[in-house]
């Protein structure tokens, strides 16, 4: 499966990436992939490897390029709860300075690149983030209507704004949408309230509390991993983004 480093240009400067694709010597539906906020390592390289398996070009940005790259904090191999605070506190600074602006003029440097290689096809995309990249990746497939046509989201903040930012947010969208909660981050009444909200943007959706998770449930690297849970994450992904990008 090949892969690349890649240096993105934005506004900004330049944002670290990594990219894996099929060797096919073909053109392939693009894929934008947001990682959570621990960033760009094995983990997420590996999902890139394994989602590329499937026929598509998977960009991965380091979203808080402007940080340095990534990893922009020094991460242990395993992320275990004795570590995990110490690493969330450094993080949540450049989380809360990664603005909704930055976010939306990073999404269009980032989609411009994607759309641009060689080997992605000229059809529509498909946005996915984990964490804070679920975030990232709602409000890209939000600016980006016409060129986004698949969007999944998991373990993401999607409510942490309030019902009247969720209805304004997806007001705009038209992708096919996935978005698979963990049972510690979302109530059934804030899945309920959630979901209202997909139902009157009138698009196409599925959105569920994968039983038994924690927050960060498709992560191996993490105490929070449930290999069933991230299974189940792949058998609703693939089939998304299959019928979304008519891949293959």
């Amino acid at each position: 499966m090949p892969t690349t480093t890649l240096r993105i240009p934005t506004p900004d400067g330049e944002a670290d990436a990594f990219a894996a694709f099929p060797d096919r010597g073909e053109r392939h539906p693009g894929v934008l992939l947001y990682p959570d906020a621990f960033g760009i390592r094995p983990v997420l390289k590996e999902m890139a490897r394994e989602l590329a398996g499937h026929g598509y070009y998977v960009l991965v940005p380091n979203f808080f390029y402007r940080h340095g790259p990534a990893p922009v904090i020094e991460l242990p191999e395993y992320i275990g709860e004795e570590v995990r605070p110490a690493l969330i506190g450094r993080l949540m600074p450049l989380i809360e300075e990664h603005t909704t602006e930055r976010i939306l003029r990073d999404a269009d440097a980032y989609l411009r690149f994607l759309t641009t290689r060689p080997e992605v096809g000229a059809g529509p995309v498909g946005v996915i983030g984990y964490c804070i990249g679920g975030l990232l990746a709602m409000r890209t497939a939000a600016a980006h209507p016409g060129q986004v046509a698949a969007l999944a989201e998991f373990h993401g903040p999607v409510g942490a704004d309030g019902p009247d930012a969720l209805h304004r947010l997806f007001s705009t969208l038209t992708a096919q949408i996935h978005l698979g909660h963990a049972e510690t981050d979302l109530t059934p009444e804030a899945l309920g309230e959630l979901n209202r909200a997909l139902d009157a943007a009138g698009v196409g959706y599925t959105s569920e509390i994968y039983p038994g998770t924690v927050h960060g449930f498709t992560m191996s690297d993490t105490d929070a991993f449930n290999p069933s849970a991230l299974q189940h994450h792949w058998d609703r992904l693939l089939p998304l983004l299959d019928r979304a990008l008519a891949n293959g």
